[in-house]
């Protein structure tokens, strides 16, 4: 389980979007956002600059927790 803080999710749509965003990489991830920890929980397989990557594509300032 790798964890990730990200700054400027604020609903149901940045949860929707983040899973998405990773999901889109790779399809078997388990996403978990905490809105109000600003933390996302993410289990693959994909190394931590991919999934980085991913949420910052999306428009989100994300770092490792």
């Amino acid at each position: 389980m790798q964890v990730f803080k990200v700054q400027g999710m604020t609903c149901g749509h940045c949860v929707r979007a983040i899973t998405q965003a990773v999901q889109a990489r790779d399809p078997a991830a388990e996403v978990q956002v905490d809105l109000e920890a600003a933390e996302v929980r993410v289990s693959s397989r994909l190394p931590s600059e991919e999934l980085l990557e991913a949420i910052f594509d999306e428009g989100y300032a994300v770092s490792l927790a």
